[in-house]
């Protein structure tokens, strides 16, 4: 039995048809699985390999090298403090020790309630915004333990921490593994290059204009 529900595998065969090699599905795959499960699981790298004709070794290779992918069992929320040099200066290593004292795990681990997970991480590209932590890859700018704690709360009661205003995004917090809101599709008929390079009979439509381009320089 495969890993993916019968809905996430007629998801994996559409998104493979939008490529022209199925290898180059593995990350919006390894997505897929880990949206599927909370973490990409070894069943779901095997199938991934099987669907896109490549060992799980390489899957397992192309997936490592990102941070966002788990291959072991996380939280439902995980909670990244950047402790990098701008919000390190402004406060980050308090922030990560109020996080790891208040949840009672230290980064790396795992609420014993399965919730958090806490990680200490590099930079997060908020640098004039520090210190800075994210729960599930959302924002929270200049924060305190206290905003940390609203957070935290909301949480825990089911509530969206997003509607306190976490930065560039809005409606419900995701559990951990689904990133994008709105789920890409591609009608049929609107899809490019879905053959590979040496089968393609015809120049790309961006090299198909007759317009003359100056190259005198």
């Amino acid at each position: 039995m495969g890993y993916f529900s019968d809905t996430n595998q007629s998801l994996a065969l559409e998104i493979i048809g939008r490529y022209p090699r199925p290898k180059s599905a593995v990350i919006p795959l390894l997505h897929l699985a880990q949206e599927q499960e909370g973490w990409v699981t070894r069943e779901a790298m095997l199938q991934i390999a099987d669907l896109t004709g490549v060992t799980p070794a390489e899957v397992l290779g192309t997936g490592s090298f990102y941070e966002m992918f788990k291959f072991h069992p996380v939280g439902r929320y995980m909670v990244n403090v950047c402790t990098n040099i701008s919000c390190q200066l402004l406060g980050g290593e308090e922030l990560l020790d109020h996080v790891e004292s208040t949840l009672g795990a230290g980064a790396g681990d795992t609420t014993e309630d399965g919730m958090f997970t806490v990680e200490d991480v590099e930079c997060v590209a908020a640098c004039t915004e520090g210190p800075c932590f994210t729960v599930n890859y959302r924002y929270f700018h200049r924060a305190t333990p206290g905003v940390f704690d609203e957070v935290v709360a909301d949480l825990r009661e089911g509530r969206s921490p997003i509607q306190r205003g976490a930065a560039g995004d809005s409606g419900d917090m995701p559990e951990h593994g689904r990133l994008g809101r709105v789920r890409q599709e591609i009608p049929a008929g609107r899809r490019a290059g879905v053959v590979p390079p040496e089968q393609a009979g015809e120049q790309p439509v961006w090299l198909s204009s007759t317009a003359e381009v100056d190259t005198s320089g």
